[in-house]
């Protein structure tokens, strides 16, 4: 497909964008490729690469289809026009479901008529039959058309029909043939004239037999036919009186080919509209609604959601209340807060300290948060709900249900996610302030200042001394002694003042901890929410871009 793209850059007519128009196109296909309809998506593509592949062919011929029922005189048209007898004619057309192509100037058609596939055997050169020419000065006018009989339209042959079909794609000019009988006919009318109304610029109409009618009545007729394609939005369209058995219009048609011809346009005309029709078929499928962006608000409100699922308030407050405790052990009086080894760590508690021995032994780390309520979990399914309502709000139904299915693409892993964040964040809890080992170390001087001046005091005590003018004394008090009640009181003291220390760095840990938590949410909720969304939304603003492009 690049190198379609690139021989159709090289080979766009000045002055046109086909090219771009055939970039952004491409471009929406891709993007809305298991979004938006599958069947429609292929005929774009199909579109996309006719329309290349047409660019990188001759520009110097004009493929021009003669197309019409059995019994239309679309053979002898064709006929009339080449001077040959190349098609047969007859009401019993012949079984085969291959096109006749006659060729005006084939330096260059052959790469052409192989990608029409056109037969050799039925494809004839106008340019060798010299002794014809010489009957038909008129003939040079045609230089660079390749002009096709296509099957009858209403044959009972599938293939005949599906060869018109083809074929049609693939003309850059249509020429309908009608006959005086069957010109209202719904088959010729429902099926191409009117789903064709985008390419009323490469089409014409010729009414065939006009010699069968009476003169009174052919223009009224003409008038009809006239009507009939308005209603069917062709108004653009010209009709053609024409007698292939008299020659009667004949070079009417002609000159009207050949003014076409030499004017350049048919090509980028017809490819043009392809290109505009299969646009305007993916934007009414689409939809035309404005882009949206992620609202900052509405992703805040779901990562709260699911950071209150997660458990994140529970976590936070296990460790403000773990550092309280492990704190307040090390810088409490060692004589009773050696007992809060009997307390339960909160943090434990939710294995959320596990240690390395831990997480080798689990393969990582698991919580033992408790599981969200019914409340919690209703509030995420609410917000992730909304989230993808903001952000389809005005866009198609293909593009409202592939954001809302983006949205819950992933919420299987979420719990899982979840807890393998929360377990792998460093809640700073196991490490003990810098400050605390200072305490506990003064706390354990003044422990010794006690337990030394204890046993001194205990000394003189027994030896009877205690208050003897020998005893040392500091501000009329004996220093055994009151090394002994300084260091209980100043032990007890420091504890005391410590704990409002313990408090606040309790509070900071744990504000700490609830910001790292609540990122770790943040790059969960990205991940299995909010980089679907956007690759939803980026997804859509590609269509509407390439769109824009192919239908500037």
């Amino acid at each position: 497909m690049t190198s379609l793209l690139e021989g159709a850059k090289k080979l766009v007519t000045r002055g046109t964008d086909i090219g771009a128009r055939i970039e952004g196109l491409e471009a929406a296909v891709d993007a809305a490729r298991g979004r938006l309809d599958d069947t429609v998506l292929d005929e774009v593509r199909n579109t996309v690469d006719r329309a290349a592949g047409r660019l990188r062919l001759s520009a110097e011929h004009t493929v021009v289809g003669i197309a019409g029922a059995t019994g239309s005189g679309k053979s002898s048209t064709f006929n009339a026009l080449t001077g040959l007898e190349l098609s047969a004619v007859g009401v019993r057309r012949p079984t085969t479901s291959w096109a006749t192509a006659c060729v005006w100037g084939r330096e260059g058609a052959d790469e052409l008529l192989e990608w029409l596939g056109i037969p050799p055997r039925h494809q004839t050169t106008r340019d060798s039959m010299l002794d014809t020419r010489r009957d038909d000065p008129d003939a040079h006018v045609l230089d660079g058309v390749v002009l096709l009989d296509l099957p009858d339209h209403d044959s009972t042959e599938v293939s005949h029909h599906l060869e018109v079909d083809r074929l049609v794609q693939l003309a850059d000019l249509l020429i309908w043939v009608l006959d005086p009988q069957k010109y209202a006919d719904a088959a010729i009318h429902d099926r191409y004239l009117a789903p064709l109304q985008t390419h009323d610029e490469v089409m014409l109409v010729v009414l065939n037999h006009i010699d069968s009618v009476p003169e009174e009545r052919r223009q009224s007729m003409l008038d009809d036919v006239r009507r009939l394609l308005d209603a069917d939005g062709l108004q653009r369209v010209p009709v053609i009186a024409l007698s292939a058995r008299t020659g009667a219009g004949v070079a009417e048609l002609k000159a009207e080919i050949a003014n076409r011809v030499a004017a350049k346009k048919m090509i980028r005309t017809r490819l043009e509209a392809d290109l505009k029709a299969a646009a305007t078929q993916l934007d009414e499928l689409s939809g035309q609604g404005r882009t949206r962006v992620l609202p900052d608000n509405r992703v805040s409100d779901l990562e709260a959601a699911l950071a209150d699922a997660a458990g994140v308030p529970t976590v936070v407050d296990a460790v403000e209340r773990s550092t309280r405790l492990r704190a307040g052990r090390a810088t409490g009086w060692p004589v009773v807060s050696w007992l809060s080894r009997f307390k339960p760590d909160p943090l434990k508690r939710l294995h959320l300290d596990l240690g390395a021995d831990g997480r080798q032994l689990t393969a990582r780390a698991r919580t033992s948060v408790p599981e969200a309520t019914m409340v919690q979990r209703a509030r995420v399914d609410t917000e992730i709900r909304a989230l993808a309502d903001d952000v389809s709000d005005g866009l198609g139904r293909p593009w409202v249900e592939s954001i809302r299915g983006a949205s819950i693409s992933r919420l299987p892993d979420l719990n899982d996610r979840l807890d393998s964040a929360l377990g792998g964040v460093d809640l700073g809890a196991t490490r003990i302030p810098i400050w605390a080992g200072a305490v506990r170390f003064l706390q354990w001087v003044l422990i010794l200042a006690a337990l030394g001046g204890a046993g001194w005091t205990a000394a003189l005590v027994a030896s009877g001394t205690l208050g003897d003018a020998g005893t040392p004394k500091l501000a009329g008090v004996a220093a055994p002694l009151l090394l002994f009640v300084g260091g209980v009181a100043l032990g007890v003291l420091l504890a005391l003042v410590c704990r409002l220390l313990v408090g606040l760095t309790a509070r900071a840990r744990a504000e700490a901890a609830d910001r790292r938590l609540r990122a770790a949410v943040h790059g969960v909720t990205n991940e299995l929410v909010v980089e679907p969304l956007q690759a939803e939304l980026v997804a859509y603003t590609t269509v509407r871009a390439g769109l824009a492009k192919a239908l500037r």
